[in-house]
């Protein structure tokens, strides 16, 4: 993919946007309890200064030689950082953590001798992933901060369709990685929200979850093997040590060669709506249908705040169906705890209409109202990243926050999480009375656990976004058990210090 394709200091791809209808914004700010949201637009990238690139002329002639080096204002912006909080800076106009320069290797041997130049020079690397959430390096005491840009490594190299089974370099985006897979009937089926842009390596380094969760998961579900360039040399990882990448952040070396699980295109697919009573007997039919393996391609079940936050969206002002619709609800007993699902379902004709009656009998029996079939859904499932850039521009901060826990602990957990978020946002708002929102959704499950996906919308602190949007993500972060254990994260620090004892990885 073309690096102008990409934004700078926003979501996703130039060509693409997302608005918020008129009545969308009295419902937000009226939710804020603020008197109104102003318009906060981002600086231009023409009005700003970058910092003078510390590469110096020898590194770059020398790093030149083997791949394409790029130090322009653009090239340097847009490989700043990831999409959390490190964008506010950007829109701001914080430019003071862009990489010193961008290279471009058209090959896994050029990668190579890239990682062994930059440790000897003793410069520091960062994968870029295309927006997938792998934040800029440390520079710490190197000499440069160089960003890695693998998108001329696209192809998919081959495909074993007796095996379900291809190997893909990892620069390909995620509609080249389909496009080049339905050509032969297959597909991987990862849908993560940054697909249209983001990259196969990314996704592992980053480990983000697929919206067709239940079917295709995370990166440890369908990743079969990898090959990975460190500073010492190519690494064919086997078995458990494969697992420990995904995630990696590419602090462990750089994904160049992915060898993953693939499945035949199905004939049929259909995503269907249901309402329930509340997030409660939302949560037990999806535990239920893991349980008993209903089959099913994803079953995203939003709580009450981010049922009432979509419809809200939604509706407009002359919405006459809507409104109908609404008390038709409330005749039904559907009041503000309810939570929406959306369930998806692939395969032939036959098994996509036996999997929805088996979904369609369990749904009833929690009390839940089938929807039919959503039509929207396909042409909506990539905007929430191009709504965030929406949100910003009208002073609206958006931050989310993943965690996973036993089912058991499932409630606790949500429990925790949202208060402390709402504790955070009250604590760092404009005016004394306004605060925030959360929404939650369940973006995957298990038969034994589930994950769940915490958006949290606020006013922003217009003179002091960044240390406002970091206090309230560090407090919902606090409020999210650790999920390693203290073995596994000495594990890995020994296992870094053996592929990379310079730390040029993404150090920090």
């Amino acid at each position: 993919m073309e690096p102008h394709r990409i934004r700078w200091n926003g979501w996703g791809l130039t060509s693409r946007a997302d608005t918020l209808p008129d009545t969308a914004w009295r419902w937000l700010a009226d939710a804020f309890a603020m008197p109104a949201l102003l318009a906060t637009p981002p600086r231009e990238l023409a009005s700003l200064s970058l910092p003078a690139s510390r590469l110096t002329e020898d590194a770059a002639g020398r790093l030149a030689a083997i791949a394409s080096v790029k130090r322009d204002d653009f090239a340097r912006a847009s490989h700043t950082a990831g999409r959390g909080v490190a964008l506010l800076k950007l829109r701001g106009g914080d430019l003071s953590a862009a990489p010193d320069a961008v290279l471009y290797p058209r090959s896994e041997e050029q990668v190579l001798a890239l990682l062994a130049l930059c440790a000897e020079l003793g410069i520091a690397v960062t994968p870029f992933g295309h927006g997938a959430a792998l934040d800029g390096a440390d520079p710490g005491a190197h000499a440069a901060v160089v960003s890695l840009d693998l998108s001329a490594l696209s192809r998919v190299m081959s495909v074993d369709t007796v095996s379900g089974l291809a190997q893909a370099e990892a620069g390909i985006t995620g509609p080249e990685l389909e496009h080049q897979l339905a050509a032969r009937g297959m597909t991987l089926g990862h849908r993560p929200d940054n697909f249209e842009f983001s990259t196969l390596g990314g996704w592992i380094a980053a480990d983000e979850p697929g919206q067709e969760a239940a079917r295709y998961g995370r990166a440890a579900d369908w990743l079969a093997g990898v090959r990975v360039a460190t500073p010492r040399g190519l690494l064919a990882p086997a078995g458990e040590l494969t697992q420990m990448l995904p995630g990696s952040r590419g602090a462990l070396g750089v994904i160049t060669l992915a060898t993953v699980r693939i499945r035949a295109l199905p004939a049929a697919q259909e995503h269907r709506g249901y309402l329930f009573p509340d997030f409660a007997s939302g949560l037990a039919a999806i535990r239920e249908a893991q349980r008993t393996g209903l089959p099913h391609t994803m079953l995203r079940l939003s709580d009450d705040g981010e049922t009432r936050f979509a419809r809200a969206l939604a509706h407009h002002r002359w919405d006459v169906a809507a409104r109908l619709f609404d008390a038709w609800l409330a005749m039904r007993r559907f009041d503000g705890k309810a939570a929406q699902m959306l369930a998806g379902f692939a395969g032939s004709a036959a098994e996509v209409q036996k999997a929805r009656r088996q979904f369609d009998a369990l749904a009833k029996r929690s009390g839940a109202l089938a929807l039919g079939v959503d039509r929207k859904w396909a042409g909506q499932r990539f905007a929430e990243g191009y709504r965030r850039d929406a949100l910003l521009d009208r002073g609206v901060g958006v931050g989310q926050i993943t965690a996973a826990a036993r089912w058991a602990d499932l409630p606790t957990l949500y429990v925790t999480v949202r208060a402390a978020l709402r504790q955070a946002m009250r604590a760092h708002v404009p005016l004394s009375r306004a605060h925030g929102l959360v929404l939650c959704h369940v973006a995957q499950a298990w038969p034994d656990r589930a994950m769940l996906r915490f958006t949290y919308l606020y006013p922003r602190l217009l003179d002091g976004d960044v240390a406002q949007a970091e206090a309230i993500h560090d407090a919902g972060l606090k409020a999210v058990a650790a999920s390693a254990s203290a073995l596994e994260t000495e594990a890995l620090q020994g296992l870094k210090q053996t592929l990379d004892p310079k730390d040029i990885l993404t150090p920090g």
